[in-house]
């Protein structure tokens, strides 16, 4: 049952167990003394327009309840496409102001305003806001790591950014865990300490950002 539609069916004395389901959906149909038991079938989400009579629902699964009444699919859809989209203003600005004011400017400002677009999040209260902090988010993140891909360059050998860099992935990929476990802890208690976690991460490495030699205008050796 991954995949089913059931649409004005009949159901009744039925008996449904240990059943995880994808998108199967039911609409308009007619439910009489019928148990669900340990499944994900939650009667808020997989059941459009149904009557019940005397159902019962024992020990539903946990998990991400999706509302197949609303048009989701296109909804993500739209937010992943305006994410992609927000990095290339961010792409174009860091390659014009790339020479005009540095490449230290650039990440540490680009980081900057990261933490302040985390920070304001406190201050969304709808789905449109929301998504335009994100596509900020996005440009200002885009801009911060285009700097940091040309700073290394100019900095460092090869050999020093190659150790660098697998080091740094390593390291990332175990924050991205970490990271993962406190936010599915604190997002259904508080939003407060995923946000302030986020900010004080780029807004510290924002300002440790202006601690690095500026290479805009000097001859490499």
């Amino acid at each position: 049952m991954r995949n089913v539609k059931f649409k004005e069916t009949h159901f009744e004395d039925c008996y449904f167990e240990d059943i995880k389901s994808t998108d199967t959906l039911f609409e308009n149909c007619t439910i009489i003394n019928t148990v669900f038991y340990n499944t994900d079938l939650w009667p808020d989400s997989k059941f459009i327009d149904c009557n019940f009579n005397n159902v019962t629902f024992v020990h539903p699964k946990s998990g991400c309840h999706l509302n197949f009444q609303d048009e989701n699919d296109i909804l993500i859809c739209l937010v992943s496409f305006l994410g992609s989209l927000s990095v290339l203003p961010g792409n174009i600005i860091a390659c014009f102001l790339m020479d005009k004011i540095g490449r230290i400017k650039i990440i540490g400002s680009s980081m900057l305003v990261s933490s302040g677009c985390t920070f304001f999040l406190f201050l969304c209260f709808s789905p449109g806001a929301v998504i335009s902090i994100q596509c900020l988010f996005f440009a200002a993140s885009a801009a911060a790591w285009n700097g940091i891909e040309v700073i290394t360059v100019e900095l460092y050998p090869a050999s020093k950014r190659a150790t660098a860099f697998g080091v740094l992935n390593g390291l990332c990929k175990l924050a991205a865990i970490i990271s993962t476990f406190i936010f599915s802890k604190f997002v259904g208690i508080t939003k407060i300490v995923p946000i302030l976690l986020s900010f004080s991460a780029l807004a510290c490495g924002g300002l440790l950002a202006f601690k690095l030699p500026e290479t805009r205008e000097v001859i490499l050796q």
